[in-house]
């Protein structure tokens, strides 16, 4: 039997504040997270890196350099000094067991970005007590896989993209049962991805009903038309993460599944 986790338990389509919404204000800063939580969102989106001395930031790149006043790699830094970067010139870069901390009932999708970050999730996490309130993906399966061991069997997580790559084969194809077989046995409840890359299109309707005979939830990102929202949830997916978060909490509300957030 597949394994419920609490993080998948919401009444409607899951959406997701990606980066808290970046295109409505300064992207993973404490200031955008509030905000997606003030219009109901249950869901945040964002990264996480560690500093060189293990501190954990919710912070998408590999350096400050894109978005903050400073520059350099966070890897390569200690704390003392990325504590001095202002996103935008104004906000700090706030820790992950900040964003945990501050809406104790919010959950919290984490993007493992580097290894060196995974000792310091795990112990985030166990510190804050998040495990039913997190879930993880990465690019690499090697890191996800790493993460998943450090943070145990009680934390959900998406496929990585090898397992993407084998549902969508099990979709697009027949004579694949044993491909879907091995999916469902992983025991990994959803996944996460885009519309398409490099010309393939991934979520059309085979790759959805592929994903739910198994039991798998299907979230795609980033997603901020809201003609794209409406046609994809036409389609059946479980969750979208976008930019635009007031485009899809309205989206959701013209179709009567918009269920903000109940602080408990």
């Amino acid at each position: 039997m597949r394994r419920r986790f609490a993080f998948l338990e919401h009444p409607g389509p899951l959406p997701f504040a990606h980066r808290g919404g970046a295109a409505e204000g300064r992207e993973n800063t404490m200031a955008a997270f509030g905000h997606a939580v003030e219009l109901g969102y249950s869901y945040l989106e964002t990264d996480a890196h560690a500093t060189a001395d293990g501190v954990l930031l919710a912070f998408h790149d590999h350096t400050l350099d894109r978005v903050t006043d400073r520059a350099g790699r966070i890897s390569e830094l200690p704390y003392r000094e990325v504590a001095k970067a202002r996103i935008g010139g104004v906000d700090e870069i706030p820790l992950l067991a900040d964003v945990l901390g501050a809406w104790p009932d919010v959950r919290v999708n984490i993007d493992v970005k580097e290894a060196a970050a995974i000792g310091p999730l795990a112990e985030v996490i166990s510190r804050t007590g998040a495990h039913d309130r997190v879930c993880l993906t990465s690019f690499s399966d090697q890191r996800l896989a790493r993460a998943r061991r450090a943070v145990g069997g009680r934390v959900c997580s998406a496929l990585g993209p090898r397992g993407v790559a084998a549902l969508r084969t099990a979709a697009i194809g027949s004579g694949y049962g044993r491909l879907l077989a091995g999916l469902a046995r992983t025991g990994i409840p959803c996944a996460q991805v885009p519309i398409g890359v490099r010309g393939l299109r991934i979520v059309t309707p085979a790759f959805l009903r592929t994903a739910h005979a198994i039991g798998m939830q299907v979230h795609v990102w980033t997603v901020d038309a809201p003609a794209t929202m409406e046609r994809l949830l036409d389609l059946g997916v479980d969750g979208i993460m976008t930019d635009n978060i007031t485009g899809l909490r309205g989206v959701l509300q013209g179709r009567g599944q918009w269920h903000p957030r109940q602080p408990g």
